[in-house]
């Protein structure tokens, strides 16, 4: 059976077809959140703190963290910002992270200052990533997604996307990087542009679990991109992709209806074990209110400023769209 796994200093996680659906928390993440970006810029971390404490409480298995603010800031250098949000998110949770960068450079930077068994964020299967990532996740030993597209772009026929994602395992291979350390974004396509994005999406899942066997994620809101009560969509198509065999998703887990969905695919996927977690997390509800999601252990804000040099306040591309 296929495992990845990822951890923190003292947290291991494993992602697997037989495990509980992983949760990569998206909000660190200041694409599109203009607002987000220039406060890092401004070296203003009271948001990604923020962030960091409430998808943690929420329920999130891990978390990305990506500091690409060029679109606030051309001059800005992602390595050193990197560096600098990547500890103070691991001085604030115990979860593992997922470095979350276009930029090598910055990448490593993470790399080297990483606690852990963290997921680099990413390969394409573009000639020139491949021979600047692959051998950074050979060296440090930490898995990596692998992002369906190439030089081409991103192809809509599922075929090709499932072709890329197959040089790509193959070239991991020539590095000594085993499958099971190659977590496959097949690429999931909106829905309300592409009437058969799901269709798709399931049969290139089953296709990846069964003939790479490797295991999968994606930037879970894109299936709604465009629409009316994104959440809806996103909720619905928690449990689907999962029994379609994803096993993991880049998703905002302080959204309670797609946690919901989520809990209950692993009930009925047998990956919560005698309901655990799901009577842990509900058996106080009432109708018309939010369940107050299982208790995790978090570091005080203000332990994580200490921790991390009392830089509190101090000086990736988006898939598609985050909901």
């Amino acid at each position: 059976m296929t495992r990845t796994i990822v951890a923190s200093a003292t947290k291991e996680i494993i992602i697997g077809f037989d495990q509980p659906f992983c949760v990569i928390g998206e909000r660190i993440n200041p694409t599109g959140r203009k607002k987000l970006a220039a406060e890092m810029v401004a070296g203003n971390f009271e948001t990604v703190i923020k962030d960091a404490l409430e998808q943690a409480a929420a329920g999130a298995t891990m978390l990305d963290v990506n500091a690409g603010v060029t679109a606030v800031d051309p001059n800005a250098t992602e390595p050193a910002l990197l560096v600098q949000t990547l500890e103070i998110v691991q001085g604030l949770v115990d979860l593992p992270l997922s470095i979350d960068s276009s930029v090598t450079g910055a990448i490593e930077a993470a790399l080297k200052v990483a606690k852990g068994r963290p997921l680099v964020n990413s390969v394409t299967g573009e000639e020139e990533k491949l021979e600047a990532i692959l051998p950074l996740v050979k060296k440090y030993n930490v898995p990596v997604v692998a992002i369906s597209n190439d030089e081409t772009g991103i192809s809509m026929d599922p075929d090709v996307r499932f072709a890329v994602a197959k040089k790509i395992v193959e070239r991991a291979a020539d590095y000594g990087i085993p499958a099971h350390d190659v977590v496959v974004d097949p690429l999931v396509m909106p829905i309300g542009a592409l009437g058969d994005a799901g269709r798709q999406v399931f049969a290139l899942l089953r296709r990846l679990r069964e003939e790479l066997k490797v295991n999968t994620t994606c930037g879970l809101s894109n299936i709604s991109f465009g629409l009316p009560h994104r959440h809806g969509i996103n909720g619905a198509f928690i449990p689907m992709v999962i029994g379609a065999g994803m096993t993991s998703a880049i998703m905002n887990p302080c959204r309670p209806q797609e946690m919901e969905a989520v809990r209950g695919a692993n009930v009925l996927n047998g990956t919560d074990e005698n309901c655990t977690t799901w009577i842990k997390t509900y058996k106080d509800y009432k109708p018309g209110e939010h369940a107050a999601p299982a208790p995790v252990a978090v570091n005080a804000p203000g332990e994580a400023a200490a921790n991390n040099g009392g830089r509190r306040r101090g000086g990736r591309e988006a898939r598609m769209a985050r909901g």
